[in-house]
């Protein structure tokens, strides 16, 4: 009786290439695994694209709003600043009428003061008094004018008295009877003033003669020379 000697069970060879290869389905899971590995790349830079316009949208939307509201502040201040000017305008007008209107009741004061100082009668207490009302008012900002010898000028001058003079060119005053105020380009009252004018035939005279002169020069070949 033969005895058979125990041993392991004999597998069949397989090739290595094909233990290698793995199964069908570790084949598809590989090759659905590159095609994803493939695909990824562009599809981040598609979502990355359109961030960036987001983005840019947004970006230009704060510079709008900020250009908008950039003007919005210095057409407030442009705004502000014509108001302040304009309201301190309005102060030294209304400081000017007020000043205005309390100093033409003193004008007859000062008047009396003018005709005592012409007269030699602004003499003691009377003086003091009057010196520190005329030191009162131009602190106010009153302004004396009109003198003799300048032309007229019917905006500040009021003519009246009317003559003529041969020795005068244009209408001038001759004389100022009542010296005119002003405070600063506000006229309180105009100057009140005679006035000489020139004399109707002198004019006509003097350029008679000129233009004989003129003639004679032009006989004679013109005026001898030294």
């Amino acid at each position: 009786m033969t005895e058979e000697t125990p041993g392991f069970d004999e597998k069949p060879d397989v090739p290595a290439d094909t233990e290698s290869a793995g199964s069908p389905d570790d084949t598809a899971q590989g090759a659905e695994s590159a095609e994803t590995a493939g695909s990824a790349p562009a599809g981040d830079d598609k979502q990355g694209s359109q961030q960036d316009v987001a983005l840019t949208a947004q970006l230009d939307q704060v510079r709008t709003a900020l250009n908008e509201r950039t003007a919005d502040l210095q057409r407030l201040q442009a705004e502000y600043q014509n108001y302040r000017r304009r309201v301190e305008r309005d102060r030294v007008t209304v400081k000017e009428i007020a000043a205005a209107n309390l100093l033409s009741e003193l004008l007859p004061v000062l008047d009396d003061v003018g005709r005592a100082r012409e007269h030699g009668e602004l003499v003691g207490g009377f003086k003091s008094v009057a010196e520190s009302l005329e030191t009162v008012v131009a602190k106010l900002g009153l302004q004396q004018f009109g003198k003799e010898g300048e032309p007229f000028d019917p905006t500040i001058h009021e003519a009246l008295m009317h003559s003529y003079a041969p020795d005068v060119t244009e209408t001038t005053c001759v004389a100022i009877l009542q010296p005119g105020y002003r405070i600063g380009e506000r006229t309180i009252r105009p100057a009140r003033v005679a006035v000489a004018e020139p004399q109707p035939g002198a004019q006509s005279a003097k350029s008679g003669s000129e233009d004989d002169a003129k003639a004679a020069d032009e006989e004679s070949g013109g005026p001898d020379e030294g």
